[in-house]
This record gives C-alpha cells, sequence and structure tokens, in this order.
C-alpha cells in the first residue's frame, strides 16, 4: 500500500509531510503448532520431516516409529489444534470479532505456508499469530517465528504480514485450566494417603545451553507455582521429559523418571503428573507420560495420576479470545 501523504497546511512553504503507512486490519487468527501425523502411513514421512538435515542412527527412527504405531500411528495433536481453532472463532464472535482462526503447522499438514496461502486468498493482508506453546525459548518460540518467515516467502506475493500474540505462560485463563485438569486428577484418587502427593509438573526438556539464553525455566516455574497455589498445593516439583539429542549435551532436569523415582524412595504415595509445559496432548505427552512414567510409577510401587493439557477447556480458550480482543482493538486504536 502506498504511504498516505497530509494534506499541506495552508500558507506552509514547505514540503508536505508523509503520514505513516496505514496498516491493515487483521484479517485473521493464526494458531502455530508443532504437527503431527494422523494416520499410520504418514508416520515415516513425518519423521524424514522433522529429522531432515540431522544424523539420526535408523535404529532410533524405528524406535520413535513405533511410539506412534502404539497409538494407531496418530497423533491427537492436529485433531485437538482444530477444535482450539474452532472454539476460538465461536469466543471471537461472540465478542463481535468476525476472525477466521486458521491452523499452521511446522512439521506436517496444514504447514504453515499452506495456511498462509488460504489467509492470503481469503482477503487477509495481516494476521495475528498465536504460538501454540506457554514458555519462551529459541525451539518452542524464535525457531516458529523464523518458520512463519519462510512460509511467507515461500507464499510469495501477497503473503499477509505476521504479528504474535504475547506470551501468556502466567496468564489467569491458562492457570484457572491448568488448575481445573489437575482438580479432575486429583478427584479420581481413592486412597486417603495418595491426597498429600505432590504435583510434578513437566515440560518439553532443551539444552542447557538454550535455557541459559531464555526465560524457559523461569516462565515453567511460574506456571507451575501459579497453578499450585490455586489448588492450595504446598508441595510441588518441576521436572522435564522428552530429551532428545547428542546424549553428550548437557539438557534440562531432572528427568521426569528420576522424579518419580525421587518421589517413591522419599516414601510418597502417588506421582500426580501435570504437563504444564503442553496445551494439547500429543505423543511426547501419550508415549513419554502415560506410557514410559507411568511404567516407571509402577516399578517404583507408587500409584500414576496426569492431569490433562488444557486443550480447549473454557477458560484457556476464553483467555485467548480476551487477549486477542484486547489486541486488535489496541492496534485499531494504533497502540498494539
Amino acid at each position: 500500500m502506498l504511504p498516505v501523504t497530509a494534506a499541506r497546511p495552508r500558507g506552509s512553504s514547505g514540503p508536505a509531510q508523509a503520514a505513516p503507512p496505514v496498516r491493515a486490519p487483521y484479517g485473521g487468527v493464526l494458531l502455530v503448532a508443532y504437527g503431527g501425523p494422523e494416520h499410520v502411513d504418514d508416520v515415516r514421512p513425518y519423521l524424514a520431516n522433522i529429522l531432515r538435515g540431522r544424523r539420526v542412527p535408523p535404529a532410533r527412527i524405528d524406535e520413535v516409529a513405533r511410539h506412534y504405531e502404539l497409538f494407531g500411528g496418530r497423533s491427537p495433536l492436529a485433531a485437538l489444534t482444530r477444535r482450539q481453532a474452532a472454539a476460538l472463532e465461536a469466543d471471537l464472535r461472540a465478542r463481535g470479532q468476525a476472525l477466521p482462526v486458521r491452523v499452521g503447522m511446522r512439521n506436517w499438514t496444514p504447514y504453515l505456508h499452506e495456511a498462509l496461502a488460504r489467509m492470503r486468498d481469503e482477503g487477509a493482508r495481516r494476521v495475528l499469530a498465536i504460538i501454540m506453546a506457554p514458555h519462551q525459548s529459541y525451539a518452542s518460540w524464535e525457531q516458529y517465528q523464523e518458520n512463519v518467515a519462510e512460509a511467507r516467502s515461500r507464499v510469495g506475493a501477497g503473503a499477509p504480514s505476521v504479528d504474535y500474540l504475547a506470551p501468556w505462560f502466567d496468564a489467569p485463563g491458562f492457570v484457572e485450566a491448568q488448575a481445573d485438569r489437575v482438580a479432575a486428577a486429583l478427584a479420581r484418587m481413592r486412597d486417603a494417603g495418595q491426597r498429600e502427593a505432590p504435583l510434578l509438573f513437566t515440560a518439553h526438556s532443551i539444552p542447557v545451553a538454550m535455557a541459559e539464553r531464555s526465560p524457559y525455566a523461569a516462565q515453567v516455574r511460574t506456571s507451575a507455582r501459579l497453578v499450585a497455589e490455586r489448588l492450595g498445593c504446598p508441595r510441588w516439583f518441576v521436572a522435564y521429559q522428552s530429551r532428545s539429542g547428542d546424549p553428550r549435551e548437557p539438557w534440562l532436569g531432572p528427568d521426569v523418571n528420576e522424579a518419580i523415582e525421587r518421589l517413591a524412595a522419599g516414601g510418597d504415595a502417588a506421582a500426580v503428573v501435570v504437563p504444564v509445559g503442553f496445551v494439547s496432548d500429543h505423543i511426547e505427552v501419550l508415549y513419554d507420560l502415560d506410557t514410559e512414567a507411568r511404567a516407571t510409577a509402577a516399578r517404583a510401587g507408587i500409584a500414576f495420576y496426569r492431569a490433562g493439557t488444557v486443550m480447549d477447556h473454557p477458560a484457556f480458550i476464553r483467555m485467548l479470545g480476551e487477549r486477542v480482543a484486547a489486541h486488535v482493538a489496541a492496534d485499531a486504536r494504533g497502540g498494539a
């Protein structure tokens, strides 16, 4: 768009001053997520996609493929993200914001470039993106922004410009939704002795060097503290899961399996695991926690309870809707 030129005041002898370019209004919201296969035939191509350029032993690839095959070769992430998008679009509509909400994935369909091309074809010149990860590190935040920039280049002419919603790891709606999922897990306890069990919050591990350059670990701990405080649980810990990469490189710990073993050794009757670093179930929740960590708890002789992720919990969706509406309104006033 050409800049709008300010009219020269009557009697002025100087050149007209150019006003700032007029920004297009937002034409939609983009949920940016990791992606995952939805059919057993997709598993190997999906793994080849995410491992492209990395030297990974074939045995490790076979092992990860088996994790997916245990669940029918399907990750629930894409379906759950679509549910989140539909719920957010309905919330925004109720607020008078008729913005379509689309899903774009880093590693599988619908790819980010596909989502942006669709939004362009729908008439969007500018979109507001929500990175579907609560806590900021290069892997969970900046890399997604780089992927979006690459996707825009791939779309080419007319690709919508992209702004980002601010982080929401400590937003009351996110905390409320996660606390409600924990409360549901605690309600399943039948043994009174288990009710004194601490909460064990988990997030995806990242290399220590990456963590030192980001607020990731501090944000994870803040989310955990706020959820525990809302529930009135005085004992809680943070652990990490789903480590990958070079085993010689230090990553954030302790690992969730080590943490469960420590709880058992300390006399706790149960482990209540809360995947606060994830907003949807997917294989790293279903396998790494529900399968592997549960087996660790059984071997250690303590009960295992896993709280749900926030998914499309009404409080979580309401929080996103409030923040999108506030961002759009501030932008319209020139303040976003």
